[in-house]
This record gives C-alpha cells, sequence and structure tokens, in this order.
C-alpha cells in the first residue's frame, strides 16, 4: 500500500488522538470516522426522501449532532 504524508494542524492531530481507539492506526481511525459519516448522511438522505419520513430524518440528525458535542469526563 502506498504511503503518503500529510500536514494537519496540532489541533487536528489531538482530535484524532482522542477518538483513536487502543491499538488502532491513525490511517484506521481517520477511515473509521469517514465511514461512519458518509453512512449518517445517506441515512439521512434515504429518510429525507421518503414520504412521510421528513420528521424522522430531522431526529435523527439532531440526535447525531448532538452526540458530536458530547464531552465526557473520565
Amino acid at each position: 500500500m502506498a504511503h503518503k504524508t500529510i500536514t494537519i494542524s496540532e489541533e487536528a492531530y489531538n482530535l484524532l488522538k482522542e477518538n483513536k481507539k487502543e491499538n488502532e492506526s491513525f490511517t484506521e481511525v481517520i477511515k473509521r470516522i469517514l465511514t461512519s459519516k458518509k453512512k449518517k448522511e445517506d441515512l439521512i438522505a434515504w429518510l429525507s426522501s421518503q414520504k412521510d419520513l421528513s420528521d424522522l430524518a430531522d431526529s435523527v440528525e439532531s440526535v447525531f449532532d448532538d452526540r458530536m458535542n458530547i464531552n465526557l469526563r473520565f
């Protein structure tokens, strides 16, 4: 597999590091986050396209947004 070097801010690095699971590479965490975001967007788009489900789509999107803003303290 080819490798690329990218430059990111220290803030972005710290966010990646916070989301990194034990024994997970940075490549794996990036792929996991981007894949789950795509699934979320696909779900919301599908719900929005269905008759009588636009309210549900709005609620699901709100829940996803709320989850992104939760700060857990250990």
